[in-house]
């Protein structure tokens, strides 16, 4: 599995609503990418404007009130004159949901696929998977899951894209695609001092728990669930609670 800077995020091809796009990938072959599609920006920041406008209607009925939470600043923008008060409220409100729809697009999972291998790209992060490592590829929840011939884990990355989407990218290149994990019974919930796990294996798991309840967080997480499966230890997250089983060791 290789790693790349996130410079490898960009893709050349007709990109669709729903954010898949055929591209040229680094050897000259075809690639198909799926991604957050580019409604994603302006129906947030319409979102957003209307969030505004909701805002300042609140803020009138609020200076009503014998008291409520927030007067104060209801008060000051309640007193701004209109149109300006309506105006300045969308249009705040329209920039916050561009910065958020921003964050997210730079945080949501691309899925690039090629008959020779798959690459991810999350934040800045980016990383290729071969062909080989490959057996099948499935959704575990909101986790994209590439596991390999043996039963390992080479990757799995937070995936709000579209199942059916990502079956047919995966179909085209002649991935199997799988509705379920098949090792998905032999799950067993993590708790501190579990028997079985391998030598370390337990204190990776404490931190990447407290991990798990950070803010930011995302980066740690990510790292110790690829150290533990260099360890043969498969985790995935439920709710913030890890359940974990044995596989070969990644290398």
């Amino acid at each position: 599995m290789e790693r790349e800077s996130g410079a490898g995020r960009k893709a050349h091809g007709p990109r669709d609503a729903d954010g898949a796009v055929g591209a040229d990938g680094a050897d000259g072959g075809r690639e198909t990418v799926v991604a957050q599609g580019a409604w994603f920006v302006p129906v947030f920041t319409v979102a957003g404007g209307a969030a505004g406008f909701l805002a300042k209607l609140l803020a009138q009925w609020l200076v009503t009130l014998p008291w409520a939470p927030l007067k104060g600043p209801a008060e000051l923008l309640s007193s701004a004159p209109e149109p300006w008060r309506t105006l300045g409220a969308v249009a705040l409100g329209a920039v916050a949901g561009l910065v958020l729809a921003l964050i997210g697009l730079h945080e949501s999972l691309t899925v690039r696929v090629r008959d020779d291998a798959v690459a991810l790209t999350v934040e800045d992060e980016h990383r290729t998977v071969p062909r080989d490592r490959i057996a099948l590829a499935f959704l575990d929840g909101k986790q994209l899951v590439l596991q390999a011939p043996d039963g390992s884990e080479p990757a799995r990355e937070k995936c709000d894209l579209d199942a059916g989407r990502l079956a047919r990218a995966f179909a085209a290149h002649g991935y199997r695609w799988a509705d379920e994990d098949p090792h998905g019974d032999a799950f067993r919930r993590w708790v501190p001092g579990t028997p079985g796990l391998p030598p370390g294996a337990d204190a990776l798991l404490r931190a990447r728990a407290r991990a798990l309840e950070q803010s930011g967080g995302a980066g740690d997480v990510r790292e110790l669930r690829e150290e533990l499966g260099r360890s043969g230890v498969v985790v995935r997250d439920t709710k913030k609670r890890q359940y974990w089983r044995l596989a070969p060791p990644v290398e």
